[in-house]
């Protein structure tokens, strides 16, 4: 039989605890679940129940309290900082809520940046053909200040995009954005999404972006209370 392939997100028991007062407070308890390359899957639950927490130490942006992540098979506790940093540079793509666009760099300049850090040859023209692919290549030259919500966030979705991850994770990212320009928003990132057969890990409170997704993760109080596969359109 040929060997199975290995998930490209797996958690097992995660944890995460901090210190809160004299007391210790758990925010992510025995949280496990795999995802296998290209799969959408939506991460929900009611405002603090763990969800960009969880989002944080799937990315190792920070470390778990116990537990372990395996991102492409490789495990985030054998890492240290900079090799998780040459993971996520290799492997993830990230939309936030608040765009995180530097305002003293044009649209070009933001894309380009992750791409000029990878030492990445072209990366002015990758830059380019990024935003012409999310609709703003006659904005380019214009600064964040300079561009609306919406197209601050295609930026981001095309800096996201432009270094070819295999994995994307984006945290709300039509939180900030009105109804119109959200369904807009969400619409490009989940064509781009299936265009470039990535995986993605979505943290939404949005039940019509979660229900857009292949898998839906629940969390509650810090713990992984559902875990449903639906079909898609």
């Amino acid at each position: 039989m040929p060997a199975m392939s290995q998930p490209i997100v797996r958690a097992e028991s995660l944890g995460r605890v901090v210190q809160s007062g004299d007391a210790p407070l758990s925010i992510l308890d025995d949280v496990s679940f795999a995802l296998d390359a290209g799969e959408r899957a939506a991460i929900v639950g009611a405002s603090g129940s763990g969800k960009t927490t969880l989002l944080g130490l799937l990315a190792g942006l920070d470390r778990p309290s116990s537990g372990e992540v395996w991102l492409d098979g490789i495990a985030l506790s054998t890492q240290d900082e900079d090799g998780r940093a040459a993971l996520r540079q290799r492997l993830i793509g990230f939309v936030f809520q608040s765009f995180q666009l530097l305002p003293a760099l044009t649209a070009e300049e933001n894309v380009m940046l992750p791409l000029d850090l990878a030492g990445l040859r072209d990366a002015g023209a990758t830059a380019r053909g990024w935003l012409d692919r999310v609709g703003l290549g006659s904005r380019r030259t214009h600064y964040p200040r300079q561009l609306s919500g919406g197209e601050q966030q295609r930026v981001a979705i095309a800096r996201a995009f432009a270094g070819g991850p295999r994995i994307l994770m984006a945290d709300e990212p039509t939180g900030n954005l009105d109804a119109a320009t959200g369904a807009t928003v969400a619409a490009l990132m989940f064509d781009l999404n299936r265009e470039e057969g990535t995986t993605l890990v979505l943290v939404t409170h949005d039940t019509e972006l979660a229900t857009r997704c292949s898998r839906i993760l629940s969390l509650e109080s810090g713990r992984l209370v559902g875990d449903r596969i639906q079909t898609i359109g």
